[in-house]
């Protein structure tokens, strides 16, 4: 039988009576901030509410504890931060004046959004959410915990930073079917991401970041959670209705992270200018089918994008279908330089008819001819004629091979500029590699393998090296931990550390009591993270009581003798003064 008493309230795992977890280092009088709610509140008289684990404008997620089916769950509270307060003393969720009626039509959209999505229970991409629930005057979703890591962060630990088409669809299709599902019901996710995907311990990814519309869309009644490059541009507030041609746009950005290895770049910069593009290397990798869905997935406008999940579907499987309601894929530019934005399937090219076809025919006809012609005279009539025209060509040809060019300075510059102009497509041949930089913006060129005005034969290969952005690390738990040792693998990792100091009786001295930001969630290198340092005030130790106690006494005892030998010496000196004057009085009876 588990004892609440005995639970760890950030894994839920069984610590006795100890005070700092040994799985994962929550010491156990750890505080929760305001205004979410306090360890250990009971919501609904059955889930044990634990650690906060995120949250945002729509309301927050602990980790919890079914009292009845003794198992860990994860606990979604509505608690509009812009709407509402908490009272500290009651734990009631209060709204402000004046926003009573918002905060009605949202909790409802929160309560239907929940109640549909438990109703969907089993889906395998699916969180299992297990009941809606209210309480502390608003309402709470309760679903299954499980272990697992961000698609994010998984991406980032591999060794390139992004999967093969195989292993991609494998991990990413079931999404898909999901999202179909999703969609039939009514629901649209609007945060399909790498950060809301996760990938659990069996293999399998699941969808989690369920919230409602409003906090999922610019210029609503809430502050607004979008990840940017896989927002579609509705949501910034543009004209356009939302719809599961959003959830698309998404998948679609999730899944070019996933095979290029860089976040796409924002819907917002591209209606102004669209970079957005598949590099060379992938392209030549990737089918040309798969590039046609990418396609037809990210375009900016909601109008010209692919519409549900079975059209995007059918395009990823190159499905007879598919290719007749796309149509032929685009040859005459190659993917690799167009950018993705902008390029479209083409449609399906009429058949050919009438004298069109008279003149194809003699066309082919002249070109066999032409071809046996040539055949005959490199074989049959080798040494009947010359051929001084193609010695020519061939000299011209080595003429050319033989010319240098001098490489131009890329540093700095845009790599999608740099490999669309015709005049360095024509002297280089490009590589692309993705590098973490603090400075230089994504897809812009950090280094090159040849220097600049150097002096090199036409054709050859330069690799660019392009940045990925700011580095992504994943910030370890410390708390609990001694304050050097915490501060040290912090500081290997990457963070910048910055301590604070409070006081703690049941913590040991030295150790950390809370850090800042959130642990177990990826963050830019260099990011600044506060610790707060358990500082006791300075005790003495029971030997230095006693020998305190001792000295104090002896310095007592020492002073009793000194007044004691002070009396004596006054009583002695008082005796003589007194035995002089009555023995000595100066008169002359002893004479």
């Amino acid at each position: 039988m588990v004892s609440t008493d005995h639970l760890c309230m950030r894994c839920m795992r069984e610590i006795g009576e100890a005070k700092i977890c040994p799985h994962c280092g929550y010491h156990v009088d750890s505080v929760q901030i305001p205004p979410y709610l306090p360890v250990r509140t009971l919501v609904a008289n059955r889930y044990l509410v634990g650690t906060l684990l995120e949250y945002n404008s729509e309301g927050a997620t602990y980790i919890g504890w079914d009292m009845t089916e003794k198992k860990a769950v994860k606990i979604r509270e509505f608690i509009p931060d812009t709407i509402t307060v908490r009272d500290e003393a009651t734990l009631q969720v209060r709204v402000m004046q004046g926003q009573e009626r918002t905060f009605g039509e949202l909790r409802q959209s929160f309560n239907e959004l929940w109640t549909k999505l438990a109703r969907l229970k089993g889906l395998s991409a699916l969180i299992s959410v297990n009941a809606v629930a209210e309480d502390h005057g608003t309402s709470y979703a309760i679903y299954d915990h499980f272990e697992g890591i961000s698609l994010r962060d998984f991406l980032l630990r591999s060794k390139t930073g992004y999967l093969p088409w195989e292993r991609a669809q494998q991990l990413l299709m079931p999404i898909l079917s999901t999202l179909g599902t999703l969609h039939s019901s009514g629901i649209i996710h609007r945060g399909i991401s790498p950060s809301t995907l996760v990938i659990a311990g069996d293999g399998k990814i699941k969808i989690t970041g369920f919230c409602i519309g409003a906090a999922r869309t610019a210029r609503s009644e809430l502050s607004s959670q979008l990840f940017d490059g896989y927002a579609a541009i509705e949501q910034y507030g543009f004209n356009g209705q939302q719809g599961t041609w959003t959830d698309i746009y998404a998948f679609g950005a999730v899944l070019y992270r996933t095979l290029i290895g860089s976040d796409p770049i924002s819907a917002r910069e591209r209606i102004q200018n669209d970079r957005l593009m598949v590099p060379g290397k992938f392209a030549e990798a990737l089918p040309a089918y798969v590039i046609n869905g990418l396609v037809n997935a990210l375009q900016i406008l909601p109008e010209d994008r692919t519409r549900t999940v079975e059209q995007l579907r059918a395009e990823l499987s190159a499905s007879p279908v598919a290719t007749a309601v796309s149509g032929q894929y685009q040859q005459s530019t190659p993917a690799a330089h167009t950018p993705a934005g902008s390029t479209r399937a083409a449609k399906p090219k009429k058949p050919v008819r009438g004298g069109a076809v008279v003149f194809l025919t003699t066309l082919l006809s002249l070109l066999l001819g032409l071809g046996i012609f040539v055949l005959l005279s490199f074989t049959v009539f080798k040494d009947k004629y010359s051929f001084s025209f193609l010695d020519n060509t061939a000299q011209t040809t080595d003429a050319a091979q033989a010319e240098t060019v001098k490489v131009p300075d890329f540093v700095t510059r845009s790599y999608y500029d740099v490999i669309s102009n015709p005049v360095f497509k024509n002297n280089f041949q490009f590589v692309q590699e993705f590098v973490y930089d603090d400075e230089v913006s994504v897809g812009y060129i950090v280094r090159q393998s040849v220097d600049p005005d150097t002096d090199v034969p036409q054709g050859t290969v330069i690799t660019l090296y392009v940045s990925n952005g700011k580095e992504s690390l994943l910030l370890p738990n410390v708390e609990g931990k001694n304050a050097e040792e915490a501060e040290k693998e912090l500081t290997d990792l990457g963070f910048k550390v910055t301590k604070t100091e409070a006081v703690d009786q049941s913590a040991p001295n030295n150790t950390v009591l809370k850090m800042s930001p959130l642990a177990n969630q990826s963050y830019d290198r260099g990011t600044i993270v506060i610790l707060q340092i358990n500082t006791l005030p300075a005790q003495t130790t029971a030997a230095q009581e006693d020998e305190d106690e001792t000295t104090r006494r002896s310095r007592s005892y020492d002073d009793e003798e000194d007044e004691e030998e002070e009396e004596e010496e006054t009583t002695t000196s008082r005796s003589r003064y007194e035995y002089t004057y009555t023995y000595n009085p100066g008169g002359d009876d002893e004479n």
